[in-house]
C-alpha cells in the first residue's frame, strides 16, 4: 500500500477502499475530497460546493462504501436492505457513477455489496423483478425512476427496503433542482428515514439549493472548494471567443476545426431539433471527422452513443445542455459553444467537460457583434476570463451555402429538419435568461438563417421585413413543390397530398383558417351595447345578491336588542318610507321622531 495523502487524511478508510483508489492512479486527494470524507465519515451532513471536474464521485463514493462496510461488520446486511441512495440529474451522470462504484465492488472484500441502476429508458418491471430476486445494497438513480418505484406499493415494496438507510447522495444538486425535479425530491425524503447522513454536492450554491438544505439535510457543514478565488472554472481550462457575422457562424467553426487539428470535441447546441439537423449536415462537411449526436428526447441510444464517443480517439459529438453536467469524458482537447447558454451557470459546467482531474483543456463560445457585452457579463457574474481569437476560413461563404442547399434540395427531410433547428433556435434565444444583453430584436435572424443554409425564411411572427432583406436564399429560383424525399414511401404519400392540394386548394389533414366574418359598423355597435347592458345585469344581479345574503345575516347583529327596541325601530322604518313617498314632511317626520327643531 502506497503512502499518500489518502492515508495521511482518511486513516480510518478501509485497506480495500485505498487499494481501488490506487488502481484509479490519484496518488492525492483533491480539496474537496480532503474536506468532505471525514465530515460524512464523522456522521456529519454536508453540503459541499466545488468547481465541475473536482472529484466529487470519490469525494461521496469513498465515505459511502466506508459507512456501509462499518455497519456490515457489526449487523450483516440482508438482501432487502438499502443502505446508500445516489440521485443523479440525468441517466449519463448515474451510469457514470454506477460504473466508477463497479471499481470498488469488484474487490474481493467489497464483492459481497451489491448495487442496481435506475434510470428512465429501462423497463420498470424488469427493475422491480431485479430488486426482489437479488436485491441492492446500493440504488444509483435518477428522481423520477426512485420515486415512481417508492410509490408502487405492489409486490416491491421499495418504501420498507429504504427503512435502514445509513446515507443519501444528491449529486449535481442545482441541476436537479434546475430541472424542476422540487416536487420529485420531497416527495423521496418523505419515505426516507431522519437519522441518515446526507451530502449535498453541486457545483453552483442557488436559493434553491439553499432551500433543499434547510429540507432535506440536519445542521449541514457547509463546505466551498474553489480551486483559484479568481475563477470558477478549473485551473488548466483556458476559455476563448470569437466574433463572427451571423451568416458566417458555420463558415468559421469549420475553419476553426480544421485549422486547430481539433481531434476530440464537444459542441453544444442550443435544441433538440438543432442537434438533428447539425448530426445529418456535419458528415459531410468534416468527412475524416466521426460525428455522433446526442440530446434529451433520445432513450436508450444516449448509453451506446456516450460509450462510443469516450472509446473514439477522433470524433465530435453533437449535444445539448444535457451533457453539461457531471458527465466525465476523457481527453476531450476542446469544447465548442454555437451560441450563449440559456443561462450563465450553464456556461461554467459546459466547458468543464474538458480540464477534468488535473488536465489541461480548451474552450470556444461564438459570439455575434451584438453579443460582446456577454463577455464582460461572464467576467463579473461567473468570474470567467475569455481571451480573443481570431479565425481567418479559406473557404468561400458562398460554396458553403451552396453545398447547404444542395443538400436540402437532395432530400426534403433535411429541408423540414433545417427549418424546425432555425425555429426551435429562435424559440430558445427568446427565452434567455440573459434577456437584456442578449435580445432577439437585435438579432439579424436573416443571417442567422443563412447560416443554417435555409432556402426559404419560415413563417413565424419573429420574423420582420427587414430580416426579409437581409436574406439572400434562393428562394425565388426553386419550385419546393418539387423537393422530395429520399425516402420512397414518405415521397408517395407526399405526392398524394400534394395532388389533392392542386385539386382543393387545402392541404389534407390541415384545417383550414377561418375567415374572418366582415360586418357593417351599425351592427358592430349595436353588439358593442348589447354586450356592455349584460355586463351591467350581471353586475346588478351580484350587488343585490350580496344584499340578499347580509340581510339574511342581519338577525344575528340584533341579539342583544329588546323587543321593545325592535318595535321601535321598526316604526322608524315605516316613517322613513312615508317621507320618501312624499306622504309626509320632513318637518312631520322630525317631530314624529322627536328630534329637536332647534
Amino acid at each position: 500500500m502506497v503512502k499518500n495523502k489518502w492515508t495521511e487524511l482518511a486513516k480510518p478508510l478501509h485497506s480495500a477502499i485505498l487499494e481501488t483508489i490506487e488502481e484509479f492512479g490519484f496518488q492525492n486527494m483533491t480539496p474537496v475530497q480532503a474536506a468532505t470524507i471525514p465530515l460524512l465519515m464523522a456522521c456529519k451532513d454536508v453540503a459541499a460546493e466545488a468547481v465541475t471536474g473536482s472529484g466529487k464521485t470519490l469525494a461521496f463514493l469513498v465515505p459511502l462504501l466506508q459507512v456501509l462496510l462499518k455497519r456490515h461488520q457489526e449487523t450483516p446486511w440482508k438482501k432487502t436492505e438499502i443502505g446508500a441512495i445516489v440521485i443523479s440529474p440525468t441517466r449519463e451522470l448515474a451510469t457514470q457513477t454506477s460504473e466508477v462504484l463497479r471499481s470498488f465492488l469488484e474487490h474481493s472484500e467489497m464483492s459481497i455489496f451489491t448495487q442496481k441502476l435506475l434510470v428512465g429508458g429501462n423497463s420498470v418491471e424488469e427493475d422491480i423483478e431485479s430488486l426482489r430476486s437479488r436485491g441492492a445494497l446500493v440504488l444509483i438513480c435518477t428522481p423520477g425512476r426512485l420515486e415512481d418505484l417508492l410509490e408502487r406499493k405492489g409486490q416491491l415494496n421499495l418504501a420498507a427496503r429504504v427503512k435502514s438507510l445509513e446515507i443519501l447522495i444528491l449529486d449535481e444538486a442545482d441541476r436537479l433542482l434546475d430541472l424542476g425535479f422540487t416536487a420529485t425530491i420531497n416527495t423521496i425524503l418523505s419515505y426516507l428515514p431522519r437519522q441518515r447522513r446526507t451530502g449535498l454536492f453541486s457545483a453552483t450554491q442557488t436559493k434553491e439549493v439553499t432551500d433543499l438544505m434547510r429540507a432535506g439535510l440536519r445542521n449541514p457543514v457547509v463546505v466551498s472548494v474553489r480551486e483559484k478565488a479568481s475563477t470558477s472554472t478549473p485551473v488548466l481550462l483556458q476559455n476563448y471567443y470569437i466574433i463572427v457575422p451571423a451568416a458566417e457562424k458555420l463558415l468559421h467553426l469549420l475553419a476553426f476545426i480544421r485549422q486547430k487539428n481539433i481531434q476530440k470535441s464537444m459542441l453544444f447546441l442550443p435544441t433538440c431539433a438543432c442537434v438533428e439537423y447539425w448530426s445529418q449536415v456535419f458528415p459531410r462537411l468534416l468527412k475524416n471527422t466521426n460525428i455522433l449526436a446526442l440530446h434529451g428526447k433520445m432513450k436508450k441510444q444516449r448509453g451506446k452513443i456516450l460509450n462510443r464517443f469516450r472509446d473514439a480517439s477522433n470524433a465530435m459529438l453533437l449535444c445539448t445542455d444535457v451533457l453539461a453536467r457531471g458527465v466525465d469524458i476523457p481527453e476531450v482537447d476542446w469544447v465548442l459553444q454555437w451560441d450563449p447558454p440559456s443561462n450563465a451557470a450553464s456556461f461554467v459546467h459546459r466547458v468543464g467537460r474538458t480540464a477534468r482531474q488535473g488536465n489541461t483543456g480548451n474552450a470556444l463560445i461564438m459570439l455575434l457583434p451584438t453579443e460582446d457585452a456577454y463577455i464582460e457579463f461572464l467576467k463579473r457574474n461567473q468570474k470567467v476570463s475569455l481571451d480573443a481569437l481570431t479565425i481567418v476560413p479559406k473557404s468561400d461563404l458562398s460554396h458553403l451555402n451552396k453545398q447547404l442547399h444542395r443538400m436540402q434540395i437532395e432530400d426534403r427531410a433535411l429541408f423540414d429538419t433545417a427549418n424546425r433547428a432555425f425555429v426551435s433556435h429562435i424559440r430558445a434565444y427568446s427565452k434567455h435568461e440573459c434577456s437584456l444583453l442578449l435580445r432577439l430584436q437585435d438579432v439579424p435572424l436573416g443571417s442567422v438563417a443563412m447560416s443554417y443554409g435555409l432556402l426559404k425564411l419560415p413563417k413565424m411572427p419573429e420574423i420582420k421585413q427587414v430580416h426579409r432583406e437581409e436574406f439572400t436564399g434562393p428562394e425565388n429560383e426553386i419550385d419546393f413543390t418539387e423537393i422530395a424525399y429520399k425516402n420512397s414511401q414518405r415521397e408517395q404519400t407526399r405526392q398524394e397530398k400534394l395532388s389533392v392540394y392542386q385539386e382543393t386548394g387545402v392541404w389534407p389533414g390541415k384545417k383550414p383558417k377561418r375567415k374572418k366574418q366582415t360586418e357593417s359598423w351599425e351592427l358592430s355597435k349595436q353588439k358593442k351595447l348589447e354586450r356592455k347592458e349584460k355586463r351591467k345585469q350581471r353586475k346588478e344581479k351580484q350587488q343585490l345578491k350580496k344584499q340578499s345574503e347580509s340581510v339574511k345575516k342581519a338577525p344575528k347583529r340584533t341579539k342583544g336588542l329588546s323587543e321593545e327596541d325592535l318595535a321601535e325601530l321598526a316604526n322608524d322604518i315605516a316613517l322613513l318610507k312615508r317621507v320618501k313617498r312624499k306622504k309626509m314632511t320632513e318637518e312631520e317626520f322630525d317631530a314624529e321622531i322627536g328630534f329637536n327643531s332647534d
